[in-house]
């Protein structure tokens, strides 16, 4: 449509293609709600106001419509899916645009794999924009399947769904100014920075944003995420499958700051997103639980996040914006009802009502590279006290536990009735035979083991568990699969969940490997032991060290605070 036709149609002198009658408009830019109509012509707003014709008229019974909501931050390989079938369950829940990180998949094909996901959304209603990935490895203290460089990231600066510079995990690194590190920022000068600063506080904080990092979604406390607010930050708020900070920083948002608030899921596992949704979920919890205005709610996962990363083409219902919308009855607790995107409807009552078309991919290749032969999960004692993760339900952060090993014949072994099992992380991507070992408090389970080669960021094969022979077991199951999750009890596998692409995501429908990572769970529940929610998200941060205190890399414990390797023998 060129610019004539548009205002044309704006004026109402020629018609639109579909014209929405008897709705209430939740107008993000005014904080009203009021009854209108909107003219939609070859996907844009082109009216709001009464006395348009359309080729199609949708009588919406009175119903709320909201700008169809944006996902500030998230990793679409974390849903286990491929960005088709992701798309299948936020459209269905209102979304109709993300901005992801593919950081997990470039941390094991590099610029291959992030090129993957970008040509694997083409053809979707779902907008997806990529921030490319800033730390890829994380930290000098893993094995990755690639390292990329600032001349690396600059291919894919100008790319038309490049929106800037994902989050710089490594703080460290701008804080103490690393030349890698400034090379990248300023590669992106000039583009949006995101950022990711745990705990940063004080002249460190002030270092990392003068860098001209703009935001950050890592805060657990109202403390912390109110000096980010103060400092000139954009604060995302996150509930993700695992670290779940929205209820603790409900608090935080006020009538005077919430202009600088977003919403965002960072990581979530099919059930969730199919069953609770995505920002949708936030909004509701919101506004039951934290008070918050509806318009409020709804405009910061609108709106506020349009405007964060210059997209100026969306994020609220006004002529010359996209047609993304989210249409919903209750005001309170809205759960959408249809959804537009791009002035066509994509889903009614949680389902899509369109099909999504097979992407044209050029297939990335097998990504399981273990040296067996160095594969050894015994531990010999070199003392009596050891270095223990505390994992923390429904947290990334852990604690820096240091406990009395159980020492069998000259050998630190698991202990299930303390809850102290064995980690191991084995590098999977170059067959280097490099492999971290170390113990673990929070996972519970009982017997047997859990494996997997979903492991923040490096994503190498990480294995936790009762006994070695079931922690080797479920090691060879996951490369059997070519990459994936497993549960197993001595030699016998459980269940499985086959993760082909990169060893993260399934080329399955998101229904089926919803299924599959069911039974996964409840077998890690029921037969082994687990009470976690889900023990196999839990895992995999369990292996990221740029969230502190302690972790395990296939190059060892790293205590995060001091941002070394540390021996796990005290002493």
């Amino acid at each position: 449509m060129d610019l004539t036709q548009r205002i044309a149609a704006a004026r109402g002198q020629t018609p639109a293609d579909l014209l929405l009658t008897n709705l209430k408009l939740v107008n993000v830019f005014t904080g009203e709600i009021y009854p209108t109509e909107i003219a939609i012509k070859d996907g844009l707003i082109v009216g709001v106001g009464e006395g348009y014709s359309a080729a199609e008229t949708l009588d919406l019974g009175g119903r709320y419509v909201a700008p169809g909501l944006i996902d500030a931050h998230v990793h679409i390989e974390s849903s286990l899916c491929a960005p088709p079938q992701f798309s299948v369950a936020a459209l269905a829940h209102g979304v109709t645009s993300v901005v992801t990180d593919p950081h997990e998949i470039a941390n094991v094909h590099g610029l291959d794999g992030i090129r993957y996901m970008l040509d694997a959304a083409q053809g979707s209603p779902l907008t997806m924009f990529v921030m490319v990935s800033s730390c890829v490895p994380a930290t000098h203290m893993e094995t990755a399947g690639a390292a990329l460089d600032a001349a690396d990231l600059t291919t894919l600066r100008d790319h038309p769904w490049v929106l800037g510079l994902a989050e710089m995990m490594n703080y460290p690194g701008v804080v103490f100014a690393d030349p890698g590190v400034l090379d990248k920022i300023a590669a992106f000068g000039g583009h949006v920075l995101d950022g990711h600063c745990p705990g940063l506080r004080g002249r460190d904080l002030n270092a990392y944003i003068a860098a001209g990092i703009a935001s950050d979604h890592e805060c657990t406390t109202v403390e912390e995420a109110r000096e980010k607010l103060q400092k000139g930050m954009v604060v995302f708020i996150r509930e993700a499958t695992n670290a779940q900070n929205l209820r603790p920083l409900l608090p935080l948002v006020t009538p005077e700051n919430s202009r600088r608030i977003c919403w965002c899921t960072d990581d979530r596992q099919p059930a969730d997103l199919l069953d609770d949704g995505s920002i949708d979920y936030m909004i509701r919890v919101a506004i039951a639980e934290g008070g918050l205005d509806p318009v409020t709610a709804i405009r910061m996962g609108t709106l506020n996040t349009a405007e964060y990363f210059r997209l100026y083409d969306r994020g609220a219902i006004a002529p010359g914006r996209r047609a993304d919308l989210f249409v919903f009855s209750v005001l309170d607790a809205p759960r959408a009802e249809l959804v537009f995107a791009g002035g066509r409807l994509v889903a009614r009552g949680g389902a899509l009502v369109v099909d999504i078309p097979a992407p044209q991919v050029t297939p990335l290749p097998r990504s399981m590279n273990i040296a067996w032969d160095a594969v050894d999960f015994a531990i010999p004692a070199r003392g009596r006290r050891v270095r223990v993760i505390g994992s923390l339900e429904n947290q990334l952060l852990t604690e820096h536990r240091v406990e009395d090993a159980k020492i069998v014949d000259g050998y630190a072994v698991a202990d299930p009735a303390r809850d102290l099992l064995k980690m191991a992380v084995i590098e999977r991507h170059r067959a280097s035979g490099s492999m971290g070992k170390g113990f673990i408090h929070g996972i519970g389970l009982k017997r047997g083991a859990i494996a997997g080669t979903v492991a923040h960021d490096h994503h190498n094969l990480v294995v936790i568990g009762a006994d070695d022979a079931s922690m080797r077991a479920a090691a060879r199951a996951v490369e059997r699969m070519g990459g994936g999750l497993v549960a197993v009890n001595g030699e016998q596998v459980l269940a499985e969940l086959p993760l082909p692409v990169g060893g993260l995501m399934s080329d399955r429908p998101i229904g089926e490997v919803r299924a599959a990572l069911d039974r996964l769970l409840a077998v890690a529940g029921r037969e082994l032991g687990s009470p976690l929610h889900d023990p196999f998200m839990a895992m995999s941060f369990m292996a990221l060290e740029v969230i502190p205190s302690l972790k395990l890399t296939d190059v060892g414990l790293v205590d995060v605070a001091k941002f070394e390797v540390v021996s796990l023998f005290v002493e």
